[in-house]
């Protein structure tokens, strides 16, 4: 896990939009610089179930931050650890803090009156050995030594940031986890997997409690999953999950201790005659994410991007293509896998912007306030002069008419339109988030991180 640090506002604290108001001069894209990195999750094995568990990181939730240290939880397929991230000042001798002129026939280093040519500290402590208190040279003058000052003088030369995990919460899924959120009050936190929701308590690492649970009595029966959980961002007592049906689901704690009744049910109705092989599938949500206020909840599936409102749940209240032009292929992106994809999805700190990733390393973002037409495609790149990529007001033709085969060589798979242009779906942008209070936004793509200012 690697962890960077905001460098451009160092010397002036305070949001991008205040220091404009007290008119600091700063750069016009955030700079970060790396702060530390550290092994969050190593690879294990569960030899009751004969599973390999991965040490890769599903999600990394920030915490609420306390004298200064940072916290935060990270988790793999099954184990959730929290971690606390603090400087620590390294501190070295400096000065012994002895006058030698009150030490009489006390051997200090150089003495004259030593018979050996041995030197000692004026505690009688040789260099050559540590705990040779009793050493036959040294004696105690008959008034004491009244300089003798303790303790030592010791100074911070430098600083080190140390990372230790606090809590690891282990034993609590059978299924891989897909979610984990924290909550409002700051002291619990929700994992979620395939088939249960539970509930911890940040101090307590040997409990939790289920609070959904969807798996029926019979696996066979089993019609559709959880994929996603957020708490709300203000009502500690209030969290939303999706299905691979395409619903999301309102709950709240103070109903019951079990929420397997929910408090709203959104979900958008099936056009009549639209139904095909790949409908359930491009259903799926596959994230899901509360605005800043708590009133609008963000989902993504395959296809498209949803806005809803919680006091509405008759439809979303607005829906943002992604990339339709990739529908007339659902079919070899089902034969290669790429329909089972999982995009994340971001809103801006201001709530007037949605983001989602897509194939060949761009991601789409959309202005989400009333009347508003903005859409722009991006591509995470390090050149600076492929950054925007032209994006038409109603899909490509040629785009998406050209795909005309799937080339597909072991575990990698690529589009190749008539033309040559070659559009790759193992380039992937599955991960990014907005910045809660600046307009900036950072994505993950392959191994490197991105972050772009609006």
């Amino acid at each position: 896990m690697f962890l960077f640090e905001r460098t451009d506002t160092k010397d002036h604290h305070g949001s991008r939009r205040d220091l404009e108001r007290m008119d600091y001069s700063i750069s016009r894209h955030p700079e970060f610089r790396y702060k530390t990195e550290f092994q969050s999750h190593e690879p294990e094995f569960d030899y009751l179930k004969s599973l390999e568990i991965e040490e890769k990181i599903n999600k990394i939730k920030w915490c609420q931050t306390a004298n200064g240290a940072l916290f935060l939880l990270s988790t793999n397929d099954k184990t959730i650890k929290f971690w606390k991230v603090q400087e620590k000042k390294v501190k070295k001798v400096s000065d012994m803090n002895v006058d030698p002129k009150a030490m009489g026939n006390g051997s200090i280093a150089s003495s004259s009156n030593s018979s050996s040519s041995k030197s000692y500290l004026a505690n009688g402590v040789s260099p050559d050995g540590p705990y040779n208190y009793l050493n036959n040279d040294f004696s105690f003058p008959p008034e004491g030594v009244p300089s003798l000052r303790l303790p030592l003088v010791v100074t911070s030369h430098e600083t080190s940031l140390v990372a230790r995990c606090r809590r690891v919460y282990a034993h609590a899924h059978d299924y891989h986890i897909n979610s984990i959120s924290n909550n409002s009050d700051g002291e619990t936190f929700i994992s979620a997997d395939d088939l249960r929701i539970n509930l911890w308590n940040l101090e307590i690492s040997n409990q939790s409690f289920n609070i959904v649970d969807v798996k029926p009595a019979n696996m066979e029966d089993l019609t559709e999953v959880i994929t996603s959980a957020e708490f709300h961002p203000t009502h500690c007592n209030t969290l939303a999950y999706s299905s691979s049906k395409g619903s999301i689901r309102l709950v709240d704690l103070r109903q019951s201790a079990l929420c397997d009744s929910h408090a709203k049910l959104f979900e958008e109705q099936e056009a009549p005659g639209s139904r095909s092989f790949f409908t359930e599938i491009i259903a799926s949500i596959s994230d899901i994410k509360f605005g800043k206020d708590g009133r609008y909840i963000l989902s993504r599936d395959y296809m498209t991007l949803k806005l809803w409102d919680i006091n509405m749940d008759s439809g979303p209240v607005a829906t943002f293509q992604v990339h339709e032009y990739l529908r007339p292929k659902l079919c070899d992106l089902y034969e290669n896998d790429s329909i089972f994809d999982k995009f994340e999805c971001c809103l801006s700190g201001d709530g007037l912007r949605v983001s989602t990733g897509s194939y060949s390393n761009l991601f789409r973002v959309f202005g989400c306030v009333p009347g508003s037409t903005e859409a722009m495609t991006l591509e995470a790149s390090k050149n600076p002069m492929r950054r925007q990529v032209p994006t038409p007001s109603r899909p490509s033709r040629s785009l998406g008419n050209s795909i005309t085969r799937v080339v597909r060589r072991g575990a990698e798979s690529a589009s190749v339109d008539a033309n040559g242009n070659s559009f790759d779906f193992t380039t992937k942008l599955l991960h990014l988030a907005w910045h809660p209070t600046e307009n900036s936004i950072a994505c993950a793509a392959a191994n490197s991180l991105y972050m772009y200012y609006a």
